[in-house]
């Protein structure tokens, strides 16, 4: 039963945190297209470490988006708070995930064989 309201909790507020990158944030700097892959809250409830993915132009432009979003942590946790009913609003750790770019890279090598 633990199992399952980790789950819920987890996907709850990975979709809230999707929902206030994509709306509520107006950085400038926040120009590349930014997707929620996971996210791990802790059992109790203190900590939400989250994977997102940047899709960017370049890294230098990678690396504006991330640090914006890594500035927001204190609002994103705050409007968390405020919209998952939880005790607690668990503090934010991005973490940066490469697994599509990387899945990418592997189905441009995959077609180069073919070709």
């Amino acid at each position: 039963m633990a199992k399952y309201r980790a789950g819920r909790i987890n996907e709850e507020v990975k979709k809230e945190i999707s929902d206030i990158i994509r709306t509520e944030i107006k950085d400038p700097r926040l120009t590349a297209m930014i997707s929620v892959v996971d996210v791990n809250v802790t059992k109790d409830l203190r900590y939400a470490k989250v994977y997102i993915s940047i899709f960017a132009n370049s890294d230098e432009e990678k690396n504006a988006s991330f640090e914006a979003l890594k500035n927001a942590c204190g609002f994103i946790r705050r409007e968390v708070g405020h919209r998952v009913n939880l005790r607690y609003a668990p503090e934010i750790i991005f973490e940066l995930d490469n697994s599509i770019e990387h899945g990418m890279h592997i189905d441009s090598l995959l077609d180069k064989i073919k070709k």
